[in-house]
């Protein structure tokens, strides 16, 4: 990975519509995507990977009407991933995530499993109960998920553009997301970028001083 060259650079904002993804590129992504870690193994997202032009126009027709100006990013990018959040941990999700890293054989004991899911009921219990954020955390997750894919992209030589700009009602109800006990959290959308349209200034933050503190 070039990191000067990722670090001079701007986020693309638009996408080349002309361009796909090959197959074998999307695959590696979603691979890395499905093994981005989450705290205590949570995994509280399900992704809709938006392609077809159907799908496109559907989730471009329901960003909302004040973030209108968003669907010619969704149209031309060669696919959107809808990254989606759990509203709440069920005992049927966390017997799911309990039973498939028994299957996988994730401890190398059966005492070291059990003293994994005590752990985490309890720290679930201390979300849900002390500090009362238990969608927030998740949520949290969501974004570490995105950003680790972010670079998994960069490293593919992909654009990945992350899009809060959406109503999070509509997008929901356009891809009936609610009814799997999920909600729209943020989209990336991915591609390759409209070179006409990129941004050739310098990219402009603070100095180290002011964003690092050493101790």
């Amino acid at each position: 990975m070039d990191l000067d060259k990722l670090m001079s650079k701007h986020l693309s904002r638009y996408f080349d519509g002309s361009k796909t993804i090959p197959d074998e590129t999307l695959q590696q992504l979603l691979k890395f995507l499905r093994s981005a870690p989450t705290s205590t193994n949570i995994q509280p997202n399900h992704f809709y990977v938006v392609s077809t032009r159907e799908g496109k126009e559907r989730l471009a027709a329901n960003l909302g009407e004040r973030f209108q100006d968003n669907a010619e990013k969704i149209l031309n990018a060669s696919h959107t991933i809808i990254l989606t959040t759990r509203g709440d941990v069920t005992e049927h999700h966390l017997e799911a995530v309990f039973a498939k890293e028994r299957a996988d054989g994730r401890f190398a004991d059966e005492a070291k499993q059990e003293r994994w899911e005590s752990m985490t009921r309890d720290f679930l219990s201390l979300r849900q109960y002390s500090y009362k954020d238990t969608y927030h955390w998740m949520e949290k997750q969501t974004y570490m998920v995105m950003g680790l894919t972010m670079m998994a992209a960069a490293e593919l030589g992909v654009e990945a553009m992350p899009l809060e700009g959406f109503d999070p009602v509509t997008v929901d109800k356009a891809f009936n997301i609610r009814a799997t006990g999920h909600t729209t959290t943020v989209l990336l959308a991915l591609g390759y970028p409209d070179e006409s349209k990129q941004y050739k200034t310098p990219v402009s933050r603070f100095e180290p001083e002011r964003l690092f503190t050493f101790a």
